[in-house]
C-alpha cells in the first residue's frame, strides 16, 4: 500500500503542531519545512480544520493549532480521512466491481484483512506519539534566525 502525499503532510502537520505544544504555527512555515507547496499544504490545512483536528486561524498573526490534544488523534483515523476510500483492489467497490470472484476469492478475503491488521496497527498510534522524540525532531527542525518562509525551499538546512 502506497499513502499519498497529502496523507503524509496531513500527519506531519498535526505532528508539527504537537510540537509547538498549542502555540500557532504557520502553514508556510511548514511548508517550508517539508518542502511542500504552500497551497498545497493550505489544502491540508483547510481540510484538517474542517475535520475538527486543527483550528484555523485568519489574520496576520494567523496560523494553525491543534483543536484537540495530541493523543485523541489517532494516525488511523487520519489515514482513513485523507485516503477514503481505502480500496486496495477492484472488488473493495461493489458498485464498481467486475471481478467475477467476489465472494469466493481467498485473495480478497487477504486483502480485507491486511487492510484491516494495516489499519490496527495506525490506530495504536497516536499523534502525540509521533512528537514523542521531541527534542530530536525540534533540533531537526531547527530553523536559522534569519529564516523566512518566503525564501523559498533553498532557505532551510539540509538535515545533518
Amino acid at each position: 500500500m502506497r499513502l499519498t502525499h497529502f496523507t503524509n503532510y496531513a500527519l506531519r502537520m498535526l505532528q508539527y503542531a504537537a510540537l509547538r505544544d498549542g502555540e500557532v504555527s504557520r502553514v508556510a512555515d511548514i511548508a517550508q519545512i517539508h518542502r511542500a507547496s504552500v497551497h498545497h499544504m493550505i489544502k491540508v490545512a483547510n481540510m484538517l480544520g474542517r475535520a475538527g483536528y486543527l483550528k484555523t486561524l485568519r489574520g496576520r498573526s494567523g496560523g494553525i493549532r491543534l483543536a484537540k490534544p495530541a493523543h485523541e488523534i489517532t494516525v488511523g483515523e487520519i489515514v482513513r480521512i485523507t485516503e477514503a476510500p481505502l480500496e486496495l483492489a477492484e472488488c473493495f467497490n461493489a458498485e464498481s466491481n467486475t471481478c467475477p470472484l467476489i465472494g469466493i476469492c481467498n485473495l480478497s478475503r487477504t486483502w480485507h484483512r491486511a487492510l484491516a491488521a494495516f489499519l490496527e496497527v495506525l490506530d495504536g498510534v497516536t499523534v502525540a506519539d509521533l512528537a514523542a522524540n521531541r527534542g530530536e525532531l525540534m533540533e531537526r527542525l531547527m530553523l536559522p534566525p534569519d529564516f523566512d518562509p518566503d525564501d523559498g525551499p533553498d532557505a532551510i538546512p539540509d538535515p545533518v
